[in-house]
């Protein structure tokens, strides 16, 4: 969850739906490293190898689902601890996204590779994140910070994260499992569509900056 605040120079806050103004190169928040979020969010980032193994190597799915339970737990509390604590840091709010994506990213391609979702989803997701990639430096490029995560790109988020585990737990016999699968579907095309969403949002904020005036104030 993203804890970036803003600075007095951005513009009035987003509304729900739309991405937050990004903060101007000289405005971060502070760079703290050793902080209690931090330390939950480097925990988090361990777990993404364990998951794959886990996976494709045992296949122990029980305990897969159960890491991505407790990284979800981890991201949940990071955020509150940071906020309590006044312990947010330009550090935390480049390493809770890069969790996400990391284990979105673990899950798609070991679902893949057990054939349980397809490679076209793979390459849909990725897609995504390449054109939010090029984005990005040409943000860079424009003197402006990354854009802060929208409601829409953390509802899609969620949605995947819901769905890849239930994916997993549906490939097992059972109504439960039925269900699960259904669910779990539900929740991915959902997300997917969400993630496009939430890219075409941070792409059309992206051509308004840059056409607009720079981070200083000059055009």
């Amino acid at each position: 969850m993203d804890t970036g605040s803003s600075t007095p120079d951005a513009a009035a806050p987003a509304v729900p739906g739309q991405p937050a103004e990004p903060e101007p190169a000289g405005g971060r928040l502070p760079d703290r490293v050793w902080t209690v979020p931090n330390l939950l969010s480097m925990a988090r980032l361990a777990g993404v190898p364990v998951f794959v193994w886990l996976v494709l190597g045992p296949k122990a799915d029980g305990w897969a689902v159960g890491l991505l339970f407790g990284a979800a737990a981890s991201d949940w509390l990071d955020g509150k601890i940071a906020r309590a604590w006044h312990q947010e840091s330009r550090l935390g709010q480049l390493l809770d996204p890069a969790a996400d994506r990391l284990y979105i990213g673990a899950m798609l391609i070991t679902l893949a590779i057990r054939a349980i979702i397809p490679w076209w989803l793979v390459g849909v997701l990725v897609a995504r994140e390449l054109v939010l990639g090029v984005a990005l430096l040409w943000l860079r490029s424009h003197g402006w910070e990354p854009l802060q995560v929208s409601f829409v790109g953390k509802a899609a988020t969620l949605c995947l994260l819901y769905a890849f585990p239930l994916l997993l737990l549906g490939t097992y016999g059972g109504t439960a499992a039925e269900v699960a699968k259904v669910a779990g579907w539900a929740f991915g095309l959902w997300g997917t569509a969400l993630y496009w969403w939430a890219a075409g949002l941070y792409l059309a904020q992206t051509r308004q900056l840059t056409r607009g005036s720079s981070p200083s104030g000059q055009s």
